[in-house]
């Protein structure tokens, strides 16, 4: 045991069901945002500060985190009127610039710090209006992601009307989505149940007498996300629901924004078509009939849209996993994953190659990781301006005009891991399917005994788990580690048959696959289960809690990041249940809630298992992963572990998901976990 622990724990008699199957429930008390809830958590955060600042070598990591931090996404720079626009994240709260060049000096519009309500606000996104005369953004107060949107006009760079006081959930749905003669923009808002699913599409209108209205829409049934967008050639819109597999499911001609006549277009939400409108067809790229994808267009006046056989096709399947279409000028670029890695090819709009864009390297580009979110930002007129990474260096972003050969820089990667080996691997799961991964170490750290490593993963919801700079971790490797980037099924790099094989009834596939992976590289003496360490996010911190419960002798610490630990709890939340529903189990269905609480981590825990250290961290306006999930999940571990290795919790106060985090308080929160894993490694960071 630490001479640091976190208090005791009380528990409660309470019990869970869904379906008529009951589970225990000790810590549900936990669950309530009540006085005593609050003082344990801060204890408990305390306490796992106190254990990790402890170690003589947190303030170099700390230096090290910094150096090696990057964005999780890219902030790239889009044209409007002649000018860009863009987030400059800085060195603390990012503001918004706009500028002649890409990434010129620039003049800023928006600055949190100069905000007179207190705590600076956070930046949650930007959309400049076609004309460039009007910035709309979306600030955030609570690190929640749930914003509102402010309006600046850009040549004063002060604040103009907003719309009334409406909530937006986050930034998945672009903030505003201007109509292309720059009078208003449609947005999507929400309640305030921050654990909801509520969805209303609103119409903001400038002028003289600004209003903003509800928009009404022919909606398919279910609780997806809903937005609703203009074609560029201002001829019609499209209104546009599910965020995993979207499609247009009514348009209308552009005639009257606040009430469009609306037609029935693509009303089956079991296809995938994420596109755009471009003339007077629906061009995406669908998995129907091709689970690596293809790119089809649907005519506005096809008599059968929910037919995928009458879709023409522009790109047939390949061996290559299609991802993403983006028109600019008068061709299609293509977003695909080959072997896991980015490739960026053109055609016309009648599939006839146009030529491959030349990427810098092996690596990633810097999408949206869900199908949504990459059709509700505007082109980019006749450029192609996108991020690139790789395993061993950031975000550089790059612009590319259709008919050149080259590739123009206009940022270059803000940091590199010097002198590295990336290595790339297979491992069989158990039902002899082979699985990618990569390994990034140190020239100086070569595999001659077993080495600390740190695992990376996700697998989940069909977002594919890009091959792109670790950030923070990167100091994991310059400590001596070696950093492994895991692809687990469930996720979409190789396609909907890789996500399909690792979602609902085949989710353990995903599980057994990072067993996979774990076992091949201690088979292999690259590392032991006293040196292997794992560290995931959201759905990746569910696959920690999974793997520290299910497999506590491969791993010697553990690190779940704003985790899902209670699958069975989270159905009795509106958003959560939505997660559980679309990638896990049906819930109405008692042996499908019995197949569920296999792998719920809070279910799990077993008393006097040997389980490894472990450190959660979660935020506490997080309205994914909602924090009661760490806060029950740690308290069980604590109770029952046999090992005796640590269990700690940190709950971030006024911190969430991590879309709508600071720079500052994310450099703490990672140096805080990597401490803990480099402190129960035995890794001494360099000097």
């Amino acid at each position: 045991m630490s001479a640091i622990e976190p208090p005791g724990t009380r528990t409660g008699d309470d019990i869970d069901e869904a379906a008529g199957v009951r589970f225990a429930d000790p810590y549900r008390w936990l669950e309530a945002n009540t006085d005593e809830v609050r003082a344990w958590q801060d204890e408990q955060g305390e306490a796992a500060a106190a254990y990790v600042r402890d170690w003589p070598h947190f303030d170099r990591l700390r230096e090290l985190v910094a150096h090696y931090d990057t964005e999780r996404f890219p902030a790239v720079p889009t044209v409007a009127g002649g000018r860009w626009f863009r987030i400059d994240a800085g060195t603390g709260r990012p503001s918004a610039l706009v500028a002649d060049e890409p990434y010129g000096e620039g003049r800023v519009l928006f600055d949190p710090a100069s905000e007179n309500s207190g705590k600076p606000p956070f930046l949650s996104w930007i959309s400049p209006s076609p004309d460039g005369t009007l910035l709309a953004l979306g600030v955030c107060t609570d690190g929640s992601e749930r914003n509102t949107i402010r309006l600046v006009d850009v040549a004063t760079g002060l604040l103009v009307p907003s719309p009334p006081t409406q909530i937006l959930k986050d930034n998945w749905t672009g903030g505003a989505s201007w109509l292309p003669d720059s009078s208003g923009f449609y947005f999507t808002a929400t309640d305030d149940d921050p654990a909801g699913l509520a969805h209303q599409v609103y119409l903001h209108s400038r002028g003289l007498s600004p209003s903003t209205v509800p928009v009404e829409v022919p909606w398919s049934p279910g609780d997806d996300y809903r937005a609703v967008v203009a074609s560029a050639d201002g001829r019609h819109v499209v209104a546009v629901q599910g965020m995993l597999d979207p499609v247009p499911v009514a348009v209308a001609a552009l005639a009257d924004p606040a009430a469009p006549a609306w037609r029935d277009f693509v009303t089956d939400v079991s296809l995938n078509l994420a596109g755009f409108l471009v003339g007077d067809e629906w061009i995406a790229v669908t998995d129907a009939d091709a689970p690596r994808g293809r790119v089809v267009a649907v005519s506005l006046d096809s008599a059968t849209p929910n037919e995928p056989a009458s879709w023409r096709t522009i790109v047939p399947e390949s061996g290559a996993t299609i991802r993403s279409v983006r028109p600019v000028g008068d061709v299609l670029y293509l977003s695909e994953l080959i072997d896991t890695c980015a490739g960026l090819r053109i055609v016309g709009h009648d599939g006839a190659p146009r030529g491959t864009v030349p990427l810098p390297g092996k690596g990633a580009l810097g999408e949206l990781p869900l199908a949504m979110m990459k059709i509700l930002r505007p082109t980019d007129g006749n450029d192609m301006v996108f991020g690139f990474s790789t395993l061993t260096s950031g975000w550089g972003v790059y612009r590319h005009r259709p008919g050149e050969s080259r590739l123009e820089t206009l940022r270059e990667p803000s940091v590199r891991l010097e002198d590295c080996v990336v290595e790339d691997g297979w491992a069989t799961s158990e039902d002899g399917t082979r699985v990618p991964y990569h390994l990034v170490r140190h020239r100086s750290v070569p595999l001659d005994r077993p080495r600390p490593v740190l695992l990376w993963g996700y697998g989940g919801f069909g977002a594919p788990w890009v091959p792109q700079f670790p950030g923070s971790m990167a100091a994991f490797v310059a400590s001596g580690g070696v950093f492994g980037h895991v692809h687990l099924r469930g996720g979409g790099e190789l396609g909907h048959d890789w996500w399909d094989d690792g979602r609902l009834e085949n989710k353990q596939n995903g599980y057994a696959d990072l067993y996979a992976i774990a076992e091949n590289l201690i088979a292999t003496k690259v590392t032991s289960p006293d040196l292997l360490a794992l560290t995931g996010a959201s759905g990746g911190g569910l696959l920690c809690g999974v793997a520290a419960t299910q497999r506590p002798d491969l791993w010697r610490v553990v690190a779940p990041r704003v985790p899902l630990l209670d699958l069975i709890g989270a159905c009795r939340e509106g958003y959560g249940r939505f997660v559980v529903q679309s990638e896990f189990a049906r819930i109405d269905d008692p042996d499908e809630v019995r197949r569920l609480a296999g792998f719920s981590p809070y279910q799990l825990v077993r008393d006097g298992t040997g389980y490894p250290a472990m450190f959660i961290e979660a935020g506490d306006t997080d309205p994914r992963c909602p924090p009661w999930h760490a806060r029950k999940f740690a308290a069980r571990m604590q109770a029952a572990t046999g090992s005796g290795a640590p269990v700690f919790l940190h709950v971030w106060h006024e911190s969430g998901h991590g879309w709508a985090t600071d720079k500052e308080r994310q450099l703490a929160q990672a140096t805080e976990w990597l401490a803990f894993v480099e402190k129960t490694l035995g890794m001494t960071p360099p000097e």
